[in-house]
């Protein structure tokens, strides 16, 4: 979905400037009947009254954000135009804006930088509710499956405590696993984040395995893969020196990288586990 057009765009941004001192049918009469405003059509008018309403903008009225970021940050993230979900990656300055957002921005009064920023702002707020609503999603999938298909006992730690450094554990007579879980939808990327705690986890404990999970756009489990710990530890930051330390980290981790199943679980599989559990390669 493409950003609002600008009219559409500076009469949002009026919207939300009037709102706050009269009521919708007062700012609307206004806008129709003063010639201050009739730059803008009555029809653009409801039409930008309807999109703040379907972005969650009205309610949020008051806020002490400025209006002309509020509105600049749900025409990038609310709207999710193409670019948005990978902005961390193809953004990496003001001079490498899409020309949508350098449009909206102009029309809103932001400049470049401002824009930037924003984009920075509206992407790691998406990207961290994206990622605690499909990290869940793919946590309890696997711990279902598992607690189907191993034998001896699966909890879910992460469930009553994050200091474990893992989040799922199995254990069997003669095998234990600790499994910290990281899940995604991509089909092209995976970009996990690893706590300093999981990774000194990782470190100490020889059961500690790193899972990824991809789930469908419905959420259920498409594939499972470990990454092997040497990977992680070569691709890790390294504290140089003993005022600085890294606390967390977000590896982006090639394809060829990962291996089908769950090493560390296999000996504790039932027969007639699925194939995903196995390592059996997913068949696309």
């Amino acid at each position: 979905m493409p950003t609002p057009p600008e009219p559409i765009l500076r009469a949002a941004l009026r919207w939300l400037e009037k709102l706050p001192a009269s009521g919708a049918a007062r700012v609307r009469a206004l806008f129709t009947t003063h010639t201050d405003f009739s730059d803008i059509t009555p029809t653009q008018y409801d039409a930008a009254y309807a999109w703040l309403r379907e972005v969650g903008l009205l309610g949020g009225a008051n806020s002490d954000a400025p209006v002309n970021f509020r509105v600049f940050e749900a025409a990038v993230a609310q709207t999710r135009v193409p670019w948005f979900r990978d902005a961390d990656l193809l953004i990496r300055g003001p001079g490498e804006l899409p020309e949508d957002a350098l449009r909206a921005a102009e029309a809103l009064g932001i400049s470049p930088d401002e824009a930037y920023a924003q984009v920075n702002t509206a992407w790691g707020k998406v990207d961290t509710e994206e990622r605690a609503r499909i990290g869940s999603a793919g946590e309890l999938a696997l711990l279902e499956m598992l607690s189907e298909s191993a034998e001896g006992r699966v909890e879910h730690v992460a469930a009553w405590s994050d200091g474990y450094g893992y989040d799922i554990f199995v254990d069997a007579r003669h095998h234990s696993a600790h499994l910290e879980v990281k899940t995604t939808v991509r089909m092209g990327r995976l970009t996990v984040y690893i706590s300093r705690n999981e990774y000194e986890t990782m470190l100490r404990d020889p059961a500690w395995e790193l899972v990824t999970v991809r789930l469908t756009p419905e959420l259920k489990l498409r594939a499972v893969a470990a990454v092997p710990k040497d990977w992680i530890a070569d691709h890790v930051p390294s504290d140089r020196t003993a005022r600085g330390r890294w606390q967390s980290c977000r590896l982006d981790i090639p394809p060829e990288v990962p291996v089908p199943g769950i090493p560390s679980v296999a000996p504790m599989l039932v027969a007639a586990a699925p194939e995903v559990l196995r390592g059996v390669p997913v068949r696309c």
